[in-house]
């Protein structure tokens, strides 16, 4: 992809899609609709942060996938990136680290930290049944992001994953999170 706009368009068509159509699935809460701290969301359904939230997770597959796509010969980091950084598609398939790719790594982090913060907000309106779930697939997905960063951005030689054990603690969290937000 030569541009963000393009990935953007990829992520939404693979799983910016499967957000809209989940939220279908899992349903909104009409009666938390009503309360004074939901005004705001009057009768909007949050198709948006649904968007965002298939779009983050893409985008969390691809920065985990760097190394193994670039053994298959794929790219897709924007190039425009690439360059942003003075890193080069050759750089790229030679698993090349260093503080360009750490930077083009951290910029691509934060897009997808964005992503998973716009999408939270949409979560508390979606059925009270489907919260939890959702919140804890949100947090143990965008902890990968975490796993990059220990990784140190070696995306070409280590997996980036989650432990069990920190799947586990991050199931009270998520459980409190679909209570009170």
């Amino acid at each position: 992809y030569e541009t963000f706009e393009e990935l953007n368009l990829y992520c939404y068509r693979v799983a910016g899609t499967v957000g809209l159509m989940s939220m279908s699935v899992m349903g909104v809460d009409e009666s938390n609709r009503a309360a004074n701290w939901n005004w705001h969301w009057g009768n909007k359904i949050p198709k948006e942060e649904a968007i965002a939230l298939g779009i983050a997770k893409q985008l969390t597959n691809i920065l985990r996938d760097v190394g193994e796509d670039a053994r298959r010969g794929r790219i897709y980091l924007p190039l425009e990136d690439l360059a942003l950084f003075n890193y080069t598609e050759e750089d790229l398939f030679n698993g090349v680290i260093d503080n360009r790719w750490r930077e083009l790594m951290k910029f691509q982090i934060q897009r997808a930290r964005k992503l998973y913060a716009s999408a939270e907000p949409g979560i508390k309106v979606l059925s009270p049944d489907i919260r939890w779930t959702v919140w804890a697939a949100t947090m143990l997905y965008s902890r990968i992001l975490n796993a990059i960063e220990r990784n140190q951005y070696d995306v070409f030689q280590k997996r980036a994953y989650v432990s069990n054990s920190q799947k586990l603690l991050c199931l009270p969290a998520a459980w409190i999170k679909s209570k009170v937000l």
